[in-house]
């Protein structure tokens, strides 16, 4: 349910947002802003003006929702597909595309044969790229991007149990911040994550691996096929939900700068860890709060422009809704919801065929409809209905069919005695 006044806007507009209002309180410059947007400056002067005029629902691509009018008729693109499908299945789009025209009069650029072909599945004609390492320099700005990954290893030195470092590493700065957790997965992410909004505020973009607590592994649903969308993960539905993008590697290489912390840390922080004599979690997290600090002020380096991207910080309302787990429930005609083995009866009288539940990070759970939330109560088994007034039959005499009726027949045959003899 949308309120009244709410615009809805896509992560980059998102993003525009945000640094279009660092521009109007000139704390960004107009061709800074155009660098971090990858604007001309005269389109950043245009977007201050909307947001001007406008408000936030100035930023809102104006084409949205309606077609363009120099797309092709869907019979052509069909026709052209059944052709390609039925003569040219071997062929390379720019062939094909030759043929189309010469054959058929059918005019189309190689381009677009090209993106038709993808997106119906022919791809035999794609060359496979070679790996590519090339140097990429630092972002300008705080909070621009951060990189996030997990080091599992013997941080305690056998003295404790093993267990998983989650790091975060500004981009620009290479300001860290990191915790201690038991495994790498959902809960830790979204922990860490929390953590670090609240300690330095919410970056415009999250560089991770393809690890599957970052990137989900399930094939798409039929309706997200008709969508057009991948499925997401908890970790990145969560971020979508707070306006953060999230960037997976490719390889190792391509998020080097945490890789290369992990190496550091792998050797600083364990040998520290020993002189100190930790081997729990909580010894080691509460070591890290003055710890941190020292390693930043060595190794941090100052960003290339002063001004911080991170956006400020939500409520921890906000926070709660959408760093948890969201599942989709069954919602019974008894009012009853199944999650995890455990029964939960509904006490509000809505009419609804699916809930949700939420598991937050602390342990609790909610169940909501439509983001408002139920009042339930656990319950061992399902409730049955209640019994009415007991009811005797009474035992019905045996019907005796008419003796002329025509069962009685069935199954006889009739004889005719012989007559007696005259004398």
């Amino acid at each position: 349910m949308v309120r009244e006044g709410t615009v809805r806007m896509s992560v980059p507009e998102l993003k525009r947002v945000h640094v279009i209002r660092q521009v109007m309180n000139k704390a960004l410059r107009q061709r800074e802003a155009g660098e971090v947007l990858e604007l001309t400056t005269r389109q950043v002067r245009r977007l201050v003006q909307r947001v001007r005029a406008e408000g936030d629902a100035g930023l809102v691509h104006r084409s949205r929702g309606t077609p363009s009018h120099r797309q092709y008729r869907p019979a052509l693109k069909a026709q052209a597909l059944r052709l390609y499908a039925k003569h040219y299945r071997d062929f390379g789009p720019t062939l094909a595309a030759e043929k189309l025209a010469e054959r058929h009069g059918i005019p189309l650029s190689a381009e677009t044969l090209r993106g038709w072909l993808r997106a119906a599945g022919v791809t035999h004609f794609q060359r496979r790229k070679q790996p590519h390492r090339a140097w990429r320099a630092r972002k300008a700005h705080r909070g621009e991007l951060v990189q996030l990954d997990g080091s599992p290893h013997d941080w305690f030195e056998g003295r404790g149990p093993r267990c998983v470092l989650m790091a975060y590493i500004d981009d620009a700065s290479s300001h860290v911040f990191a915790r201690f957790y038991a495994y790498e997965g959902t809960i830790p992410a979204l922990d860490s994550f929390r953590r670090y909004v609240t300690h330095a505020g919410l970056p415009l973009a999250l560089y991770t691996d393809q690890h599957t607590t970052y990137k989900s592994s399930a094939l798409p649903t039929v309706e997200e096929q008709l969508a057009d969308r991948q499925p997401h993960s908890q970790f990145e539905r969560a971020l979508a939900e707070l306006g953060v993008a999230v960037i997976h590697a490719h390889s190792p290489q391509a998020k080097g700068r945490v890789e290369r912390l992990f190496k550091t840390l792998q050797d600083r922080l364990v040998k520290d860890l020993r002189l100190a004599g930790l081997a729990t979690l909580e010894a080691a997290n509460q070591f890290l709060e003055t710890w941190l600090p020292r390693h930043n002020q060595r190794f941090a380096v100052p960003p290339a422009q002063a001004v911080d991207l991170h956006r400020p910080c939500p409520t921890c309302r906000d926070l709660d809704r959408s760093l948890c787990l969201k599942t989709t429930r069954v919602l019974r005609r008894d009012w009853t919801v199944a999650h995890h083995g455990q029964l939960y009866q509904i006490r509000n009288n809505i009419r609804a065929t699916q809930v949700q539940v939420e598991e937050r990070i602390d342990g609790t759970m909610r169940i909501t409809h439509h983001g408002q939330p139920l009042t339930y109560q656990a319950i061992a088994a399902r409730p049955r209905k209640p019994a009415g007034p007991e009811t005797r039959k009474l035992p019905q005499p045996p019907v005796k069919p008419r003796a002329d009726h025509p069962w009685n027949g069935y199954g006889t045959i009739a004889t005719k005695r012989p007559a007696a003899a005259q004398p």
